[in-house]
């Protein structure tokens, strides 16, 4: 079993490689060691509570589709068995259990690669707005939840610190190049086309998700988490009604609490509530159970 909460990990004799929000990295030799944390952010903030066991749960998940996607694109992952770790960090085993990966170091690509197949978010904000999300015109009278007539490839930047911004494709392939751009579209697409197929006949709508990913040597290969309920948004099938909010299985219920008590939005972050952290424990382990059949 891994640690009930980890919100930061301390390896004195490893190289840190990147804090993220969530995650910690440490370069070990020619790879990378990422060790998914009980941290949970909301609107680019860290909050000051863990989420039990929600490290574990991202890392399994993640786990899960990079397996089920590799037909699609390879990826960075290696192992996520401690015991088929490197000998110097044999000694942390208890520690990186369950929460943590051996991956391949990449050069990542700077933008975040969005993928949306239902109005909400900044992405049902932008269509109140303009009928268009990252300059893709929209039908008209689409309502909050609306399932699109296609999925749309969305792009964002990828900040370090502050906001990722939404950007059109246009801007991405300025940026990146057309043929680094187009494949990027394509195969966020192709596996958010797979994903939420699998995943609606399990009873869960992906609504949206982002994928990052990275050069390995020339190739382009899928990095860091994959269609976890961090990065998407997983509404349960069976209470899904457009028109308003969804249920969800993902950190919009931390969200929707924040938002009720006018919290700005700005650093310090407000604690939260033992029934809200309760509760989201809950809902991170429901998601895990249904998609790939693991309960913690």
């Amino acid at each position: 079993m891994c640690a009930k909460e980890v919100l930061y990990t301390d390896f004195p004799d490893l190289k840190l490689f990147r804090r993220g929000k969530v995650r910690d990295v440490y370069e070990v030799d020619k790879y990378l060691l990422i060790v998914s944390t009980d941290r949970i952010s909301a609107f680019d903030v860290i909050l000051p509570n863990a989420i039990p066991n929600k490290g574990a749960v991202l890392n399994k998940i993640s786990v899960f589709w990079f397996n089920f996607t590799k037909d699609i694109i390879p990826n960075h992952f290696i192992t996520a068995d401690a015991d088929e770790y490197p000998e110097n960090l044999r000694k942390y085993k208890d520690a990186l259990v369950n929460r943590s990966m051996l991956v391949k170091k990449t050069n990542p690509i700077s933008f975040e690669c969005v993928v949306r197949g239902y109005l909400a978010g900044s992405g049902q904000k932008e269509y109140n707005k303009t009928q268009s999300i990252c300059a893709i015109k929209l039908p008209a009278g689409l309502k909050e939840s609306d399932k699109l007539p296609e999925p749309i490839f969305t792009p964002a930047t990828k900040e370090e610190v502050g906001h990722d911004m939404n950007v059109s494709g246009a801007y991405m392939e300025d940026k990146l190049g057309k043929k680094t751009s187009s494949f990027l579209k394509e195969a966020s697409l192709a596996i958010y086309k797979k994903c939420a197929n699998y995943a609606e006949a399990k009873g869960i709508i992906i609504a949206d998700t982002k994928f990052e990913f990275g050069f390995n040597n020339d190739e382009i290969i899928l990095i860091d988490e994959v269609l976890t309920p961090d990065s998407s948004r997983f509404w349960p099938k069976a209470e899904f009604k457009p028109g308003h909010s969804q249920a969800s299985y993902d950190k919009q219920f931390v969200r929707d609490y924040l938002e009720s008590i006018n919290w700005d939005k700005t650093p310090p972050a407000p604690q939260l509530p033992q029934e809200v952290i309760k509760k989201t424990e809950a809902k991170y382990k429901e998601a895990l159970k249904v998609l790939a059949g693991i309960e913690l």
